[in-house]
C-alpha cells in the first residue's frame, strides 16, 4: 500500500520498532539502523525469553525490515549514513532527546542536506519542558499520566496495566503521524518534523475519562470505586465479577429491572439508577455476593436473552485457542531457525486481507552489504568500512 516509502529507523526498545513495523507491514521499505552489538530489544528484550539465540521481544516488533549495523560514534558513521538518508523519505528515532543531535544526525543537520525529509521522533516526555531529556518508559508514564490512579481495584491501591499499553499506543500514534506527513509530502513535496511522546500517548488512552473528569468538575473522591467496577464514570454493574467457576465481564444493555429479576435479587431491585450511582459501593457488594454463587454458563443463559452483554474473562491460553482470534488471523507464526515464534499480526485489514509476512525479523547486519551497494559504495569501500568497524555485516545471513 505504501511500497514507495523508504524509512531509516534509529529505534530501539518497543515503541519505535513497533511503529516502524506498522509501516513495514504496509509495504514500506524499512531499514533498521542498529549499533554493532544490536538494539536493546535484540540483545536483551523482556523477561529473557528467547528462541534459539533470538529475543522474542525483537521478533515481535521487527518483521518485514532490513538491518544495517553502524557504530554511530565512529567518525566515519556520517559517511555511511548520509547517502542512506538522502535516498529515504523518513527518518524515525526514539533515542533520548538530544542523542542524535550530538552525533550530527539531528533534525536540523539532516534537513540541511535533505530538505524534504520526514523526521519523526518519539520521546518519553516530549521535546521541551522540565521533563524533556529525562528517561521515559511505559511504567513511569502510566504513573505520571494518571493511568495508574484509575486502574486496579479503585479502592486506593494503585495498579499498573498488566502490559505496556502506552508503548504500543505510542507506536500506533507515531506511525499515524508519519503516514500523515507522507501524504503531505506526496501532495506538496514538503518535509515534516513529526514529534510524539509516551506522555501524549498515555493521556490519549484516557481521552474520554479526562474530558469527563475536567469538564464535569469531578474530584479525586469521584474516581474511587469498588474494585469490581471497570471505570469510575460508568454506573454498575459495568465491571468484572468473580463467579463460582470463572470471572465474567458484564457490560450495559437491557433494563436494570430485568437484570435484578434475572438474578432473583430483591435487594438489587431496590436500587434505581440514581441509587446505583450514589451508592455504588453498597450496590456492588450486594452484586458480588449474589454472583459468587453462579457459574458462567448459568449467568450467560440468564442474561444474554435479555440483551445484556456478558463475556468470560480469558487468559492467554484461552486467547491462543479462541476461534474468533483464529478466524481474524490475529496471531501468526514466524520461522526462527528450526522453531517458530507466535506473534501478533498487523491489526488492520485492507480490502478484506491482512498484510502478509514478507520477511522474518532480520539478523543483525544482514543487509549491510546490499544496502551500502545500493547507496553507491563499491565492494572495496564496503570491505574497508567493515574492516574499520564502522559497520558490521552478517555475511552468512545475507547469503542465506
Amino acid at each position: 500500500m505504501i511500497e514507495g516509502m523508504k524509512v531509516l529507523s534509529f529505534s530501539h526498545f518497543v515503541q519505535g520498532p513497533a511503529a516502524s513495523q506498522y509501516l513495514a507491514d504496509l509495504g514500506a521499505d524499512v531499514t533498521k539502523v542498529e549499533p554493532p552489538a544490536g538494539s536493546w530489544e535484540r540483545r536483551t528484550g523482556s523477561a529473557g525469553i528467547r528462541l534459539g539465540d533470538q529475543s522474542v521481544t525483537f521478533l515481535s516488533v521487527n518483521r518485514n525490515k532490513k538491518s544495517i549495523a553502524v557504530d554511530l560514534k565512529h567518525p566515519d558513521a556520517i559517511r555511511v549514513l548520509r547517502p542512506l538518508i538522502e535516498r529515504c523519505d523518513v527518518v524515525m528515532e526514539n533515542y533520548r532527546g538530544g542523542a542524535l543531535e550530538k552525533l550530527g544526525l539531528g533534525y536540523d543537520a539532516v534537513r540541511a542536506f535533505k530538505p524534504d525529509i520526514i523526521y519523526a521522533s518519539a520521546t518519553g516526555w516530549g521535546s521541551s519542558g522540565p521533563m524533556a531529556g529525562r528517561p521515559g518508559v511505559d511504567l513511569l508514564v502510566q504513573a505520571r499520566s494518571g493511568l495508574v490512579s484509575v486502574t486496579g481495584d479503585g479502592d486506593g491501591h494503585a495498579t499498573a496495566a498488566g502490559t505496556p499499553v502506552v508503548d504500543h499506543h505510542g507506536a500506533a500514534l507515531l506511525a499515524m503521524g508519519v503516514l500523515a506527513a507522507y501524504v503531505r509530502r506526496l501532495v506538496t513535496g514538503q518535509g515534516t518534523r513529526v514529534q510524539s511522546s509516551l506522555l501524549a500517548a498515555g493521556l490519549d488512552l484516557q481521552a474520554e475519562s479526562l474530558a469527563l473528569y475536567y469538564s464535569g468538575g469531578k474530584s479525586r473522591a469521584d474516581i474511587r470505586r469498588p474494585g469490581a467496577l471497570a471505570t469510575w464514570f460508568i454506573d454498575p454493574p459495568y465491571g468484572i465479577y468473580r463467579l463460582r467457576d470463572a470471572h465474567a465481564a458484564i457490560a450495559l444493555s437491557g433494563t436494570m429491572d430485568d437484570f435484578a429479576a434475572a438474578l432473583g435479587s430483591t435487594e438489587l431491585a431496590a436500587f434505581d439508577q440514581r441509587a446505583r450511582r450514589d451508592h455504588r459501593e453498597q450496590y456492588t457488594r450486594i452484586l458480588e455476593l449474589t454472583l459468587a454463587a453462579w457459574t458462567y454458563q448459568e449467568l450467560a443463559a440468564r442474561l444474554e436473552p435479555l440483551g445484556f452483554w456478558i463475556e468470560r474473562v480469558a487468559d492467554y491460553d484461552d486467547v491462543r485457542e479462541d476461534a474468533q482470534v483464529a478466524e481474524e488471523g490475529l496471531l501468526m507464526d514466524i520461522p526462527v531457525g528450526d522453531a517458530r515464534a507466535t506473534v501478533l499480526s498487523h491489526p488492520v485489514r485492507y480490502d478484506g486481507a491482512l498484510p502478509p509476512l514478507r520477511t522474518p525479523p532480520p539478523r543483525l547486519g544482514e543487509h549491510t552489504r546490499p544496502l551500502l551497494r545500493e547507496a553507491g559504495f563499491g565492494v572495496a569501500e564496503i570491505d574497508e568500512l567493515i574492516g574499520s568497524r564502522v559497520v558490521i555485516a552478517d555475511d552468512e545471513a545475507a547469503r542465506g
